[in-house]
């Protein structure tokens, strides 16, 4: 769904996996076991009246519908981005600062919705619901949008779309999931934007890390993938051959990028100065659809290019910089990436995200 971090399974995404087994596991127990149900209900009326916090922890994590754990799952799924990109600890500590702080928002919202319309909400959907909603605060504000194709000429379907849709499915799935999903936003922005150093107060801290990685990671940990791309289910001859094309490219690419960032360390620790990108990166090569696939040359950065290729001290536009900084990278390799794609932000993504 993301075709901006490829498609890699659960490759260094352990507690994306583990969320994911124990998690469906539960569901699909619960299911068989309907006797059991009623002790992993999310009832807030019982939480308040009757004192039994204890639901506040079975409630919140297990979903009893089978189709809301089906699209948990799914997000779940997509979101392990965040796990490879900032790491286990940080994405176990987002995850455990906004379950925190929607289980306050849960209770705050169902107040102000009582007292603004007079009706008592007594069960709220069961499972991990609002911290799966507020990893669309990051999603949102990190995650570049490319566009893939048209409806109707003026509608843009882009690499997030299918995400908002099996949001938009979770979110109609039962009457007050939109309080778990208004709460799982409110939770994400807050913990996100680190309000009141949040970070600070709600993580997970070194030892418990360290624990879960000499203990769990050697479970979960899944193998590195082949580099090589299956191609789409019914896809065309004409696409197909693109997508040999794109992937033969994106190899390329990333070799060459690889090769300059090891030549710029060992510039670097001889001389100073600057590398030679316009010999490492030649410009893109465009090509048409019905073009048969074609292998990269051995001596393809030897050859004259037909673009104008891009100079040493060609400006970097400063907001893709900035957009890629802002996504956790550095500014160095940003500006990197941006000269290897020739300025574009899409390209440059996709070098980081797969480095």
């Amino acid at each position: 769904m993301f075709t901006t971090t490829g498609s890699r399974g659960l490759y260094k995404a352990p507690l994306s996996k583990g969320l994911l087994l124990v998690l469906n596991g539960l569901t699909v127990m619960l299911t068989l076991l309907p006797q059991y149900q009623e002790l992993f209900e999310y009832n807030l009326q019982a939480v308040i009246k009757q004192h039994q916090v204890w639901r506040l922890l079975l409630g919140r994590l297990v979903c009893l519908d089978v189709k809301d754990a089906f699209c948990s799952s799914l997000l779940i799924y997509n979101f392990r981005i965040f796990e490879r990109r900032f790491g286990t600890r940080k994405f176990a500590s987002f995850l455990l600062g906004t379950w925190f702080l929607s289980a306050l928002m849960d209770f705050l919202l169902a107040q102000a919705f009582q007292f603004l319309f007079e009706y008592e909400v007594e069960e709220l959907p069961a499972g991990l619901l609002a911290p799966v909603f507020s990893l669309y605060v990051p999603f949102y504000l990190l995650i570049p949008k490319m566009p893939v194709t048209q409806v109707l000429g003026h509608i843009d379907i882009t690499n997030k779309s299918l995400v908002y849709v099996v949001g938009l499915q979770l979110l109609t799935s039962s009457p007050f999931t939109w309080l778990l999903a208004l709460s799982g936003l409110i939770s994400g922005g807050l913990y996100h934007s680190n309000f009141l150093s949040l970070q600070k107060l709600l993580f997970v801290p070194v030892w418990v890390s360290r624990i879960g990685r000499y203990c769990l990671e050697p479970l979960l940990s899944s193998s590195e993938p082949s580099s090589e791309t299956p191609l789409g289910m019914g896809a065309t001859l004409d696409i197909q051959r693109q997508q040999r094309m794109d992937m033969l490219d994106q190899q390329m690419l990333l070799a060459q990028y690889n090769e300059a960032r090891r030549n710029t360390r060992q510039q670097q620790e001889q001389q100073p100065g600057l590398l030679q990108w316009t010999r490492l990166f030649p410009s893109l090569r465009h090509r048409g659809q019905n073009q048969p696939p074609m292998q990269p040359h051995p001596q393809a950065e030897t050859h004259p290019s037909t673009q104008p290729p891009l100079l040493d001290n060609s400006p970097v536009a400063e907001e893709q910089v900035a957009l890629l900084v802002e996504m956790g990278f550095s500014r160095i390799d940003a500006l990197e990436a941006l000269r290897a794609s020739n300025n574009d932000i899409n390209m440059a993504t996709n070098f980081l995200l797969q480095h």
